[in-house]
């Protein structure tokens, strides 16, 4: 029994599991054997060398399998390409009669299950048994039962389970931060981090961190991105290579390209990773350094060890689509077409196809969508119909639409897209053709809103939504100061393109007046008081024309920096100019 049990730890490769499996089949051990059976299907099952076929067939040759067996299978499932798997292994074990009782690691392995595959009825299935069975007091079985629920989408009920445990370690604490951070509550992950800062019995580590950063990114919260940056400092976090790359993204998506590349430039070149290159190479394609960023991919490509991968070149491809540098960028295309034609995927077609739009050669981006060699996504054909909007090519955008219509999509950018191309051309009769198709599919337009923190608060702001702001006299007045400042700078409202309605020119001008991002950037003027140094506003949907054209005056009227994060890119506007060089 000793060296048996001395040459399963001993075991390093498939074959020695094979040799082991058929010792105990030969000397009649394997049935009446259960730990060094139950060993041999654990290493079959989750090592590096095993394989979880054989163990699943293994296990299945166990006339009456014991818990620790159902759980050696089920931890290796658990962790396989397929998760389900183990749920429905566990449904099985629950429906046979006489069957091994499960306990609380059965529960654990299958809840981590259903974490990875998102399966949350599941998961709450699973609760209630862990409930019947008393595994309650089981502080780590509850951690698994807050992340399978967070990675569920369920962070309600996360935090419910959460907040009723008598005990929390480390990795509590982290799977509900990174829920939140995961499912649309970055402001609660930012909060729980705070909490758990300042308990001395929780200290953050590398995992809290990424959280947190990741967060913030969302967010765009730069004050509060620097401050998890001075607590992983302190606490010596910093260093670590995960936390360089969060914090490259954090600095990348609140507006702070420059923090960005500090941070990558800091690093010591030995430690940075592929994600390392990769991170500060698209946070210089989306504040339009396409140079730069066709710059550090030279310079990565001498580096030995690093090979770009199909992100490096979505990255670039990015960089090129953004600064307008379509031959580089058709260029980089055909070096990965012949290079690395396994990386490619619609992504980087769809680069393409945006970097052509843009520039107006809207022939050849359909070209490329009409002959490429994997199947056009919806987001591709999108694309190429906000490129007919710009240039108001309307029998391709008819073209393109029926694409749309033809794979059943039904979004509301499709017909708003079309209505847009059609309204930009007055043809006001398909455009309520548009909006009837719309009402009877009943799909609804999504509306623009924009976000800024003042005060430590966030604040939202729809077109239009002015009044129902609890600031609003403060901010009207604010605007109509804008509105005398721009004009003596030679303002001009640009509302063909940017109001598509069928109405006066002065309600033109007024709507434009009420968009979203103006507003939020007249509340960041005005709680500055005319002192304000740098205002950074998020924006669900692409800055208009007109609102681009004010926020570059605004930055020379009042000598400060603004910060716009749209849909697809930033734009830093500083001494009336903005960083894409008005191209975007």
């Amino acid at each position: 029994m000793g060296q048996l049990e001395a040459a399963l730890q001993r075991c390093s490769s498939f074959s020695h599991i094979r040799q082991l499996h058929g010792h105990l089949i030969a000397a009649g051990l394997f049935q009446t054997l259960p730990s060094a059976r139950c060993k041999l299907v654990e290493l079959c099952a989750v090592s590096p060398f095993g394989e979880l076929a054989h163990a699943l067939a293994t296990f299945r040759q166990i006339s009456r399998p014991a818990t620790n067996d159902w759980n050696a299978v089920l931890r290796g499932l658990a962790r396989g390409t397929d998760p389900l798997a183990a749920v429905s292994l566990f449904a099985a074990m629950a429906r046979l009669v006489g069957a091994a009782r499960d306990d609380a690691l059965t529960c654990s392995f299958v809840l981590q299950a259903c974490g990875r595959a998102n399966a949350l009825r599941e998961s709450a299935q699973l609760h209630g048994r862990v409930l019947r069975r008393g595994f309650a007091a089981d502080f780590r079985l509850q951690t698994t039962l807050v992340d399978a629920y967070a990675k569920g989408a369920d962070v309600s009920a996360a935090a419910k389970v959460f907040d009723e445990m008598p005990h929390r370690d480390v990795p509590t604490w982290n799977a509900l931060i990174n829920g939140f951070a995961a499912g649309s509550r970055p402001h609660d992950a930012v909060a729980l981090f705070r909490r758990m800062a300042a308990s001395p019995a929780c200290p953050p580590d590398v995992v809290t961190i990424l959280g947190a950063l990741s967060a913030c990114a969302q967010l765009g919260d730069l004050v509060e991105g620097e401050s998890v940056r001075a607590y992983a400092r302190e606490a010596g976090l910093e260093g670590n290579v995960r936390v360089r790359n969060a914090l490259m993204d954090m600095y990348a998506k609140c507006g702070s390209v420059g923090g960005a590349v500090e941070v990558f430039r800091g690093t010591a070149a030995g430690d940075r990773s592929l994600v390392s290159w990769n991170t500060v190479t698209m946070a210089l394609a989306l504040h339009g350094h396409g140079a730069r960023a066709l710059k550090l991919f030279e310079e990565m490509s001498a580096v030995a060890g690093v090979r770009p991968d199909a992100v490096t070149y979505l990255a670039v491809l990015s960089g090129c689509n953004h600064a307008g540098l379509v031959e580089e960028g058709l260029r980089i295309f055909r070096i990965m077409a012949e290079e690395e034609p396994m990386q490619l995927n619609v992504k980087h077609y769809g680069c393409v196809v945006d970097m052509l739009g843009r520039k107006g050669r809207l022939q050849e981006a359909y070209e490329v969508v009409a002959t490429m060699p994997i199947p056009p996504d919806v987001i591709l054909w999108q694309t190429l119909l906000g490129a007919c909007k710009t240039y108001g090519d309307v029998p391709l955008a008819e073209r393109v639409s029926g694409e749309l219509l033809a794979m059943g999509s039904r979004g509301d950018g499709d017909y708003v897209l079309l209505s847009n191309v059609y309204a930009a051309a007055e043809r006001w009769g398909d455009v309520g053709r548009v909006r009837a198709a719309m009402a009877e599919q009943d799909v609804r337009k999504v509306p623009g809103f924009s976000f800024i923190q003042v005060g430590g608060a966030a604040h939202r702001f729809l077109n239009g939504g002015l009044g129902e702001h609890p600031r609003w006299r403060e901010i009207q007045r604010t605007l109509e100061e804008v509105r005398g400042k721009v004009r003596t700078l030679g303002y001009a409202p640009e509302t063909a393109g940017n109001v598509l309605h069928d109405v006066l020119e002065e309600d033109k001008e007024e709507a434009l007046w009420q968009h979203s991002e103006r507003l939020a950037l007249a509340l960041g003027l005005a709680v500055a008081a005319g002192r304000a140094e740098e205002i950074r506003v998020v924006k669900n949907l692409r800055i208009c024309g007109d609102c681009h054209a004010v926020a570059k005056l605004v930055s020379r009227a009042y000598g400060c920096v603004v910060v716009v994060r749209d849909r697809a890119r930033f734009h830093r506007f500083e001494h009336g100019s903005c960083s894409c060089g008005d191209y975007w």
